[in-house]
């Protein structure tokens, strides 16, 4: 009876562009430019590539493998599959739940934006100070804040087909569109040859250790990974969609937008700035030193407008899929109707979105390990729990349950597996090891034990 009321995709056109709308987010769109051109540009993206195409594929492919075949949401999924491992699903629970109310507060930010460069206060915007005076304010930000989380929360009540996968069918081929006219305008901007040659071509003389846990921890930011999404997308998905060729769409789909959100940032910053100007980072590279280059660009209140739109279009459908693994799993642990999780769910996150939004302004004196509540949020959900779910999914299916587990999901409609090899190597002896250095390395970073 629960298999018959479960939502699910249409096919696996709409599963692809949901999914990869869940992975296309603000990681692809400011956390991949600002990382590639900190971390030697082309090498940076050579490691990122190689990391995406073997590790990210192996967690993926596990993830939907596991969803598709339980289908059931992570609170009860891990404990199908492997009794030992049920102690999983809280805490692939925990993570959404932390990351949805500082996420929409971010989205706010961007939904400002639109609304500044549209209204024409570009140059307004291209002030160092612009950025810190809103988002120090008491209701400004809180007011984009509700607007971004009331959005993401009306796409999740319509439901699987009819909200997320409806949505992603227009969103996901605008936002391409609109990323490859962007990337032309700024390729064709003079001088913009300097920064395409630092972001394309790999200096080998620029590989270090950093290199590789920089792009680690940013193919798990981009690709939804460890969040209990791509597992609730999984058990969404039909029996007969190919999981394979499903994997290295959203795999391709993800990568190529992060690379063209990089062709439209590093040139155009690299022009304007110098090489200097990329070592802002997070959301000083998107709300200060961005509007500065549109502000000095030809047309750059209308490449300013688009931009942010596209951010905008990236961070909601991320949100959305956020939002729904959330929704998934206490409809599946309660049985709970979707309006009401959704109204439980939007009144936790303006709970804990308030002081992430207000920590910024009157509350910024308030620290929990020395960071205000935003970073701390995303410190321990991203830094902790993404890389322990993800260490304790590869030794349960690399040690215990079988690397053939997924396989046989993967394979059961008669399809191959070209990289099963890869997978078996990866899953058993490679990713944990990789997870644990991951978990380890940016813990002590955070607390200043080593340099970063």
């Amino acid at each position: 009876m629960e298999k018959k009321q479960r939502g699910s995709f249409t096919g696996g056109i709409g599963f692809v562009l949901a999914a990869a709308g869940s992975a296309v987010g603000l990681g692809n769109l400011w956390r991949f430019p600002y990382l590639a051109a900190q971390h030697g540009g082309g090498i940076f993206i050579l490691v990122y590539i190689i990391l995406a195409l073997t590790f990210g594929f192996t967690l993926m492919t596990t993830e939907i493998a596991i969803g598709r075949k339980t289908k059931l949401s992570p609170t009860r999924a891990y404990a199908k599959v492997n009794k030992k491992f049920g102690f999983i699903g809280p805490i692939a629970f925990i993570i959404p739940v932390i990351i949805l109310p500082y996420y929409c507060v971010i989205g706010g930010w961007v939904t400002k934006y639109i609304t500044v460069f549209v209204s024409g206060q570009d140059q307004a915007a291209a002030d160092s100070s612009f950025f810190g005076n809103f988002i120090g304010q008491e209701y400004s930000p809180l007011l984009f804040f509700l607007i971004f989380l009331g959005l993401t929360a009306l796409i999740v009540i319509l439901g699987v087909e009819k909200g997320i996968e409806k949505v992603s069918r227009f969103l996901m081929p605008l936002l391409v569109i609109i990323a490859v006219v962007i990337c032309i305008y700024v390729i064709f901007i003079p001088g913009s040859g300097a920064g395409l040659k630092y972001y394309l071509l790999p200096d080998f003389s620029k590989f270090s250790f950093k290199t590789v846990c920089a792009a680690m921890g940013q193919m798990f930011y981009s690709m939804s990974l460890a969040m209990g999404i791509m597992i609730t997308y999984g058990s969404y998905t039909k029996d007969d969609v190919s999981l394979v060729k499903s994997v290295n769409q959203i795999e391709t789909f993800d990568t190529v937008i992060a690379l063209l959100a990089g062709l439209m940032v590093v040139p155009a910053v690299y022009v304007f700035s110098g090489e200097a100007g990329m070592s802002e980072g997070g959301a000083g590279l998107m709300f200060i030193t961005l509007p500065k280059v549109f502000s000095q660009m030809a047309g750059g209140r209308f490449i300013g407008a688009l931009f942010f739109v596209l951010v905008f279009f990236a961070a909601l459908t991320s949100s959305v899929s956020v939002m729904e693994a959330i929704v998934s799993m206490i409809m599946d642990r309660f049985n709970v109707s979707r309006i009401k999780c959704c109204i439980g769910i939007i009144i936790f996150s303006i709970l804990l979105g308030i002081p992430c939004s207000l920590g910024n302004g009157i509350w910024s004196g308030i620290k929990i390990l020395g960071m205000d509540f935003l970073t701390f949020f995303d410190f321990i959900s991203n830094s902790i729990f993404l890389p322990v779910v993800a260490f304790l999914t590869s030794v349960m299916i690399g040690w215990f349950v079988g690397a053939d587990y997924v396989i046989d999901e993967a394979t059961k409609n008669g399809e191959k597996f070209k990289r099963e090899k890869i997978f078996r190597v990866m899953i058993k002896y490679i990713a944990s090891v990789l997870l644990l250095i991951i978990l380890v390395f940016y813990t002590l970073a955070q607390f200043g034990v080593i340099k970063y």
